[in-house]
């Protein structure tokens, strides 16, 4: 896969799935434009891409996102593929605990809305190079929370992948695809980002193959969706979980 002279906007780009992607987008000749609020992990990651434009930023504030393609646009005059990896989730008490709410707007304002509107800004654009998009979800969209302190992040992740197919079809009719990968568990510091302490290898008896994946396997998918071995495939959900779906209790 080739992506010389396409521009390429990953948010969440400092760890994880993102910074696999990065890497990846990189060595096959795309212009990265890594999008992070981390400024130490994004430049460890930057010194592995070549020549990366690196933009601090939160994309759940609204001037953060409109100077993410503000300054992409400045520098590089197109944007061909969006990669909206950056999420986080929090624990709480569920629907009778007393942080519902503040929770749910939390995780809501990063996970979706910060999506819708990154994705309107970059729009326009993606339409003049007939671009595409990538929307990192997980299976907790798909699947019910397994306890109660996941139900605002599996709610964002289902909405999220709701609305990957929305603006499949909105964008269609301009040429521009819209895809979702769902992973299962990854080892990357999600679960240490969300002060959640546990060892992601207690997944692996949950999952068919018995295996948690490497980011780079996630980075795999989100190439191929992105290139243009994928130009039929639009409005789909690509799940890479190592069968934790089918896996039965």
């Amino acid at each position: 896969m080739s992506f010389k002279n396409k521009v390429v906007i990953i948010t969440g780009a400092s760890s994880g799935i993102g910074a696999a992607a990065a890497k990846m987008f990189s060595k096959e000749g795309a212009q990265v434009v890594m999008v992070g609020r981390n400024e130490t992990k994004l430049s460890a990651v930057a010194k592995q891409c070549s020549s990366p434009l690196v933009i601090r930023a939160d994309v759940a504030n609204d001037d953060d996102a409109r100077r993410v393609i503000n300054e992409t646009i400045k520098k590089f005059g197109q944007i061909d593929v969006l990669v909206n990896n950056a999420g986080m989730a929090m624990k709480n008490g569920g629907l009778l605990g007393n942080d519902m709410i503040q929770v749910y707007d939390s995780i809501m304002n990063i996970n979706l809305r910060a999506v819708v509107h990154l994705t309107s800004l970059a729009a326009p654009h993606l339409i003049k190079t007939k671009g595409n998009i990538v929307n990192v979800s997980s299976i907790g969209g798909l699947a019910p929370p397994i306890d109660s302190g996941s139900t605002n992040y599996c709610i964002s992740k289902a909405a999220l992948n709701h609305f990957t197919v929305c603006a499949a079809v909105e964008l269609g009719g301009y040429g521009v695809r819209v895809n979702t990968l769902s992973p299962g568990p990854v080892k990357t510091d999600f679960l240490e980002n969300a002060k959640i302490e546990l060892d992601f290898d207690i997944f692996r008896p949950s999952t068919m193959l018995n295996r948690v994946s490497e980011p780079e396997e996630m980075a795999d998918v989100i190439l191929y969706l992105a290139s243009d071995r994928a130009r039929g495939v639009t409005g789909s959900n690509y799940v890479n979980d190592n069968g934790m779906l089918i896996k039965k209790p």
